[in-house]
């Protein structure tokens, strides 16, 4: 192993991220489970991209199936493609009817931020101050942007939450209206610095931490942003495709999207991503932009993104994930009452964070956090950590994630924490 690790730093580049202190070599994968070279199997509970399993055998067959038909590029008709873009608006509320494919979920919201500046005429972006939309010159401006800095037309606002609020005291009303005066205060200081035009939006805040924000913020600031003007765009790049136990997360979350960005389980690996719209507002976007993808809307990517759709619905993937994840959340919260290492436990469908703390405070334990990763990888169950702080427990299994799967899962941490 220290041969390949060798060979990949040197071609990959020295720093090029891998998982764990000492990286797994994978080799295959099957549902739920991942194979190394010596044959040990773990269970996957981080992948989200395979959401109907790895090696789905019906994304597999359309895949092979199509490749061996024909695959091209957007400029030509193909019916395939249609019908596929058409199931997936159909997916959506009334108002999302039009749809732009792409190849990665940093194409997609970097296409909405181009629409809603276009549609509006204004520049203005708000985000959390904790978020990640993608990796492009432009998307990446929204990462790590601290509050009161202003990069390039995008400013950001406090990640609001419960567990560590921006202010001690407060009454949930009160935290409630704190933030929306600091988003309101954020929307008016755009006025002289090319107008608003829109906030984007992880509709589960998934790499915030999954934080539990006070009741209706969603609702509320939203409807602020479009009081002012503004578009909601929800980036549904993680939330979406069953992931929160309803087919979107802003369903669950409460708000209705004027732009509605999707990636990486839409292929189960295949690279597919799409940018959704009203058809007044993509056919605005597609006459000021010249915007074109050699590998986006082809028959390939539409086999892919069928497959995946047809799965879950055959399968009811939407009530398996919202039944199972809500078991799976109910055994955590009973383990966090003797263990105050879990500060909080939180999410929605089988997306769950686990918030490592320094017991008896909420004070951040991004070694402990890494500690129990390391601790389960050498249980043979595989997941990861993220969140503002690093320390957040991401539990983020395929969507075909089982009661079975969920036991073990739950004895190989409860393992974990007799050791910590």
């Amino acid at each position: 192993m220290s041969e390949l690790l060798d060979r990949h730093h040197r071609v990959m580049g020295d720093h090029a991220p891998l998982f764990y202190e000492e990286p797994l070599t994978l080799c295959s994968g099957d549902g739920v489970w991942l194979k190394n070279l010596n044959g040990d199997r773990y269970l996957d509970l981080y992948n989200n991209v395979p959401c109907v399993g790895h090696a789905n055998p019906r994304v597999v067959q359309n895949l092979a199936e199509q490749a061996a038909t024909l695959n091209i590029h957007s400029r030509y008709l193909h019916e395939g493609v249609v019908t596929y873009v058409e199931r997936l608006v159909g997916l959506h509320h009334d108002g999302i009817e039009s749809a732009i494919l792409g190849c990665s979920g940093t194409e997609s919201t970097e296409m909405a931020i181009t629409l809603a500046r276009t549609v509006t005429g204004r520049r203005g972006i708000i985000c959390t101050d904790a978020t990640y939309h993608g990796n492009s010159s432009l998307v990446s401006r929204l990462s790590g942007l601290p509050v009161g800095v202003e990069r390039s037309g995008v400013k950001s606002i406090s990640t609001p939450q419960l567990f560590r609020p921006i202010a001690n005291g407060l009454s949930e009303t009160e935290l409630l209206q704190k933030h929306l005066d600091q988003l309101e205060a954020t929307i008016g200081s755009f006025a002289d610095q090319g107008g608003f035009a829109g906030m984007m939006l992880c509709s589960i805040l998934a790499n915030e931490g999954l934080p539990n924000p006070p009741a209706r913020w969603f609702a509320e600031a939203t409807a602020m942003v479009k009081d002012a003007g503004g578009l909601i765009i929800a980036d549904e790049v993680q939330a979406g495709f069953a992931r929160s136990g309803s087919w979107w997360g802003y369903e669950v979350s409460d708000f209705t999207p004027d732009v509605v960005c999707m990636g990486k389980p839409m292929g189960n690996g295949f690279p597919v991503s799409a940018m959704a719209a009203s058809h007044e507002m993509v056919t605005k976007f597609r006459e000021a932009h010249r915007y074109f993808n050699t590998f986006a809307s082809s028959p390939l990517q539409a086999a892919a993104g069928s497959a995946v759709l047809d799965e879950i619905i055959d399968r009811d993937l939407v009530h398996q994930v919202s039944d199972v994840g809500a078991r799976l959340m109910t055994a955590l919260t009973e383990l966090q009452r003797e263990h105050p290492q879990m500060g909080d436990v939180r999410g929605l469908g089988l997306f769950i964070g686990i918030d490592w703390v320094t017991p008896d405070t909420t004070n951040p334990d991004v070694v402990g956090a890494q500690r129990m990763v390391e601790s389960l990888k050498s249980r043979f169950i595989l997941l990861g950590k993220a969140g503002q702080h690093g320390n957040v427990l991401k539990i983020r299994p395929p969507l075909v994630f089982e009661d079975k799967h969920a036991e073990l899962f739950v004895e190989a941490f409860k393992d974990c924490l007799i050791d910590s």
